[in-house]
């Protein structure tokens, strides 16, 4: 458990809570703020903690034992026209065609052996990412729908659906695949609409290519439209990144998604390349929160800003926040049931990724779990709060205590710091973060990751 201080009981529920000093409220709510970026846990347990299971674990039984009461359908396609500064994705830079039809090929085995072990339940989300899913043939794009149809019993009419794409891929024949397949929201990275900006982060880019493909998607009026920015980057201001957002608002998509840049030391763009420019990154967070409230969007979290209507006409079957009875099919995918996470192995070099792809591809057999991580109770606990708090939604406390009979505040004390220092609030018996704190998100999350899960991670944690 984290260390904060002293704890003492709390007068009123038999629970416990720090007591610290004003002095030292002071100095947790600093380590907190000085660096907002720690670490992105866009999921918990990160893919960096997993290890090779010895023996591997039958799929099977896994999924046969999952509670969840329906699925989230995942293919990722990891391939790439090129692999941005930034990126430290499992993707490879590589458009053949014919690598592109094996690797598929190769993804309709694998959901012939696993639609035995998951079809007993129905799919309420499908979502295809990358790497670049749209960098696929049309033919090879429109197979993956019928896997998902014909082979894994995807009921499109239940199911919200997702794409990803990038503008230098966007064709009207692609785009009418998509639609025809009853896609509910398309997802593009744009990062900057400033084409220095983009080539800083080896990412070329013509801002008319971007132009276009936001004229083409216009057309085709999918219910979501989700544009990606990324603030941070070499050389930009806060003028410049408001001039990218004000750019992606003129098309008023109905989600946008606001990512900070990352840097790392095995992704191209190095750490120690951003210390020769002042860090903009929180006022430019501030900055887009503001100009976003005023277009009418509302904040879900550090990232996802959406219009209140945004939305589909589908009867969209329920599905649980914590992402529980993920099924991720193709290589790099990972697949979560409540206590077993798997995927295949992790990479990111050009010649890892290569080598992991072609085991994938040539593999016949697909029915264990070889490379994960076990989650012990305390870490689905852990996962099972971060999921939810660091969401406007927040997590409610009668959830947490109906899953784990147990306390939240008796379990982990030290959250009351969010509330002591203003980071977090509860409101009718809601734990969330303040508007504050969720500027604070990624830093909160990485305080709140256990010791055990740090240790498995070292070298990839953000210095």
């Amino acid at each position: 458990m984290t260390s904060t201080g002293n704890f003492l009981q709390h007068p009123n529920d038999n629970d416990v809570r720090p007591s610290l000093s004003s002095e030292e409220l002071k100095r947790w709510k600093k380590q907190i703020t000085a660096n907002p970026y720690r670490n992105y846990l866009y999921s918990y347990p990160h893919k960096t903690a997993y290890r090779e299971f010895q023996p591997p674990i039958p799929l099977e039984q896994l999924w046969l034992e999952e509670p969840a009461d329906s699925f989230f359908l995942y293919m990722h396609i990891p391939f790439c026209g090129a692999r941005c500064g930034f990126c430290n994705l499992f993707t490879l830079p590589d458009k053949r065609a014919d690598v592109h039809a094996t690797y598929v090929d190769a993804l309709e085995r694998q959901a012939k052996q696993w639609s035995a072990f998951t079809g007993h339940k129905p799919y309420a989300r499908f979502a295809i990412g990358g790497g670049t899913p749209t960098l696929l043939a049309a033919p090879q794009l429109s197979r993956l729908f019928r896997i998902a149809r014909e082979i894994m019993g995807l009921d499109t009419a239940l199911a919200s659906i997702s794409v990803e794409t990038s503008p230098e891929t966007i064709t009207e024949e692609k785009l009418a695949i998509l639609k025809d397949n009853t896609v509910d929201r398309v997802s593009m990275g744009i990062q900057s609409f400033v084409a220095a900006e983009s080539a800083a982060i080896y990412r070329p880019q013509n801002p008319e290519v971007v132009y276009r493909a936001l004229e083409l998607l216009g057309k085709y009026q999918f219910p979501i439209l989700n544009l990606d920015l990324i603030y941070g980057l070499p050389g930009q201001s806060v003028e410049s990144w408001l001039y990218s957002l004000n750019q992606a608002l003129l098309y008023e998509p109905e989600e946008i998604f606001l990512y900070p840049l990352y840097t790392r030391e095995h992704t191209i763009v190095k750490p120690g390349d951003l210390l020769r420019q002042q860090d903009l990154r929180h006022d430019c967070y501030t900055a887009a929160c503001q100009l976003l409230a005023e277009h009418g969007y509302r904040q879900y979290s550090m990232r996802r800003f959406a219009k209140e209507t945004a939305g589909t006409s589908k009867a969209i079957l329920g599905y649980s926040c914590q992402e529980e009875g993920m099924v991720g099919l193709g290589c790099g995918a990972r697949s979560y049931t409540r206590e077993v996470h798997y995927a295949s192995r992790y990479g990111v070099s050009r010649k890892a990724t290569e080598s992991i792809i072609a085991d994938y591809v040539s593999s016949e057999s697909y029915d264990t779990a070889d490379y994960g991580i076990v989650l012990s109770r305390e870490e689905q606990k852990r996962r099972f709060i971060l999921k939810a708090v660091l969401h406007s939604e927040g997590l409610k406390l009668a959830d947490y205590s109906g899953r784990f009979s147990a306390s939240l505040w008796n379990d982990y004390p030290e959250l009351d710091l969010l509330l002591q220092s203003g980071l977090g609030e509860v409101e009718e018996g809601i734990l969330r973060l303040t508007p504050e704190g969720l500027g604070y998100s990624d830093s909160i999350g990485d305080w709140f990751i256990s010791g055990e899960i740090r240790e498995r991670m070292e070298g990839f944690i953000l210095p």
